[in-house]
């Protein structure tokens, strides 16, 4: 059974999805841990009330560069007693260091509210035509500020630029004359809580892919000699 390991914010809403999308046996993967820098946060009231360890990790001041620091080496000391096989940004708030990717390679995913290019560029295709691209923690709000006909979610791989790693899974929604950002906020929910149970099976699904066809690439060769 693949390992995951979820970093959330907030009140857990695409944690939970994970573990509903396990429990009805679309995901074959255990969330390991969950881990916050809130605290109080639903997020970890849902790992709890599901057997999952819920740790608390608080970062008491983000403009002290050398607090930060400690906190990251701290963050990805936990992180690495859990062993996952992916790391899984559910409305994670903080940026992560270049340190910390370099612990996990290719190896941590993060959802994002709005339309992201598989460039990492500056604007997106949508079937409404291009049209910015969205990035930071504004995107919803930017979104209707602008006026776009469409916006959605998408599942991408992190990397040091925010927002701006290699796209996994993308969906969109049309901005409707009546919303506001709570309402739209809401809908690209639904979206997320379908794509990122989804992205993280591909990306599992394909990763044990390559080791089985690597093993046995192995055992071919054993047998030749």
């Amino acid at each position: 059974m693949k390992r995951l390991v979820v970093l959330a914010s907030g009140a857990g809403s695409n944690l939970r999805a994970i573990l509903e999308a396990r429990a009805r046996g679309e995901l074959d993967a255990d969330v390991a841990a969950v881990v916050s820098e809130q605290a109080g946060v639903g997020a970890l009231t849902i790992a709890m009330e599901a057997g999952i360890p819920a740790i608390c990790l608080p970062l008491r001041d983000r403009r002290d560069h050398a607090a930060r620091r400690a906190y990251d080496a701290r963050l990805a000391r936990v992180v690495a007693a859990f062993e996952p096989d992916l790391i899984v940004l559910a409305g994670w708030m903080l940026l992560l260091s270049d340190a910390f990717l370099d612990r996990f390679p290719d190896r941590i995913v993060n959802v994002h509210p709005a339309l992201l290019p598989d460039d990492g560029g500056p604007i997106v295709a949508t079937s409404r035509g291009m049209q910015p691209a969205l990035r930071g923690a504004r995107a919803v709000r930017e979104a209707l500020r602008l006026g776009l006909p469409v916006t959605g979610a998408t599942v991408h791989w992190v990397t040091l630029a925010c927002d701006a790693g290699p796209v996994i899974e993308r969906a969109e929604t049309p901005i409707l004359a009546n919303d506001d950002e709570a309402r739209l906020h809401a809908r690209i929910k639904s979206l997320e809580h379908r794509l990122l149970p989804e992205a993280i099976g591909r990306v599992l699904l394909e990763r044990s892919g390559r080791s089985n066809g690597a093993e046995e690439e192995m055992i071919v060769v054993g047998e030749m000699r």
